[in-house]
């Protein structure tokens, strides 16, 4: 299914994206040396239903999962990249973690995921994966607007990748995003320009380049969520949920500070 969002429910969906940015913003701060994991969904969970929002994920089950997830928020760390399913771990010095978080507010969804080392280390090769995929996110975002087809969007984020040296996974990717979480069409993060569905005012995506340092292959976790990286290299994932307007793409996963 393919949703093309009236100005109402674009209005909303603006709300939505603030929303999942000032709580992936907070959680950022919050996660440190000795935090667990646990207390990070714990957060979430508490943000998300204050705001009265709702969680994409508690009761996620699709086909590729040992659903339902049960949890509020995605935690991967280090050689996890998607899906991470929160479980009892703290935090150490120099650890690369990724916080992805999808809810619904008043029917709209928006999802968004930011990675970042916790501490004072800094190791040189996850700054500079952390910064490709970034890159690759910017350079989707400039290149979404009415008439491009979603192979241009791909075939930016995978040329940003490619160029990094990164080998590039196309099992998953962005999406469509909406009324629901996950929609057509699928937004593999390499690809080639001038393929694919036509984009037009209305239509959300949630673009969410990732890579692994050495690998494209994944291996399942025996939580049967967590997808981590085959060689035990480490990851990264960026993604923001945008709307394409008549001139081009509207950031919605911005949090508030950012709109002032």
């Amino acid at each position: 299914m393919i949703e093309i969002l009236n100005p109402a429910e674009l209005t909303r969906a603006k709300v939505t994206g603030t929303l999942v940015a000032d709580i992936l913003h907070t959680l950022k701060a919050r996660s440190t040396v000795g935090t667990n994991l646990l207390d990070i969904d714990r957060w979430a969970k508490a943000m998300i239903l204050e705001a009265g929002a709702t969680s994409c994920y508690v009761d996620y089950a699709p086909s590729f999962g040992r659903g339902p997830f049960g949890h509020y928020i995605c935690t991967a760390v280090n050689d996890a990249v998607l899906h991470g399913l929160p479980h009892n771990y703290t935090l150490a010095d120099g650890d690369l973690l990724t916080l992805d978080l999808a809810v619904i507010k008043d029917g709209v969804a928006a999802d968004s995921a930011v990675s970042f080392l916790v501490g004072a280390a800094r190791p040189a090769a996850s700054v500079a994966m952390i910064n490709a995929t970034e890159r690759a996110l910017a350079a989707g975002i400039a290149v979404a607007r009415p008439g491009a087809r979603i192979g241009d969007v791909s075939h930016a984020i995978g040329t940003v990748l490619t160029n990094a040296g990164y080998p590039v996974n196309t099992e998953f990717g962005g999406h469509g995003i909406g009324s629901t979480m996950h929609q057509d069409p699928h937004i593999a993060n390499t690809g080639r320009p001038g393929r694919g569905y036509k984009l037009r005012p209305g239509l959300l995506l949630a673009l969410e380049p990732w890579v692994m340092a050495d690998t494209a292959q994944l291996v399942t976790d025996p939580d049967g969520w967590t997808l981590r990286s085959a060689t035990g290299c480490r990851t990264a994932h960026s993604e923001h949920t945008i709307a394409i307007t008549a001139d081009g793409a509207e950031i919605l996963t911005l949090p508030s500070a950012a709109r002032q």
